[in-house]
């Protein structure tokens, strides 16, 4: 798999409970025909958990967040990476974005999935198409 570079919108949402009660916002936007790319859940505090999604289909998450009555904030913007596992893979990537002075705010992965590896980029909106060219290289 060579390495594909893709951009994405993610959505973020806090709602009532902990990661598992907080589910229930996950079937009602599921029932609404989003799937996803990407999730993250982390605790906001003690009683609300904090969800960033990246849906397949950004006009299909609007449409499907209206349907189960949710407001998200966003889109905010993101690059998705697949490549093929070796080791330095993420190494070079990260090298690539530094030497284009893009910065990253925040990423998470999965690496050893099917011989390949994905990786999240979570970048100011104006950094995504230079960190897509600084990649593509």
């Amino acid at each position: 798999m060579a390495l594909e570079v893709r951009k994405v919108g993610c959505y973020a949402i806090t709602v009532p409970g902990n990661i598992a009660e907080a589910s229930k916002m996950l079937a009602a936007i599921a029932e609404s025909g989003v799937d996803f790319l990407a999730y993250q859940a982390v605790p906001a505090d003690s009683r609300h958990t904090r969800f960033t999604l990246i849906p397949v289909d950004d006009s299909v998450m609007s449409v499907g967040a209206e349907k189960a009555g949710l407001k998200f904030e966003g889109p905010d913007s993101a690059v998705i990476i697949t490549g093929d596992e070796r080791p330095g893979a993420l190494a070079e990537i990260y090298g690539r974005l530094n030497r284009a002075g893009i910065h990253v705010e925040e990423s998470s992965g999965m690496a050893h999935i099917r011989g390949g590896y994905g990786v999240i980029l979570y970048l100011q909106k104006d950094d995504c198409g230079k960190a897509m060219a600084a990649l593509r290289q």
